[in-house]
């Protein structure tokens, strides 16, 4: 396992143990980017409108289209990080 995917890796371990729950923009913003990160683009039909959480999410990962992986991975390291530190 690359140094990246080892540290990607403690970070949604860490992720889990913050001290304080983000708010809603942030933790869509670990959403997608762990998704990214793991998964690579967003596939799948987007959710139905009555399905809001899920239609969130998924929007929020289909941004991140074409983010190669490791920079996702770097992303979501950096902002579990600022987290923990805040």
């Amino acid at each position: 396992m690359s140094d990246l995917a080892t540290r990607f890796q403690t970070a949604a371990d860490d992720s889990k143990q913050l001290s304080k729950r983000p708010d809603n923009d942030t933790l869509l913003k670990l959403y997608a980017t762990f998704k990214q990160g793991s998964s690579g683009n967003a596939e799948g039909k987007r959710p139905g409108f009555t399905d809001l959480v899920g239609r969130a999410k998924y929007d929020a990962w289909a941004k991140l289209k074409e983010m190669p992986k490791e920079d996702a991975m770097q992303q979501y390291i950096d902002l579990v990080e600022s987290l923990k530190n805040a």
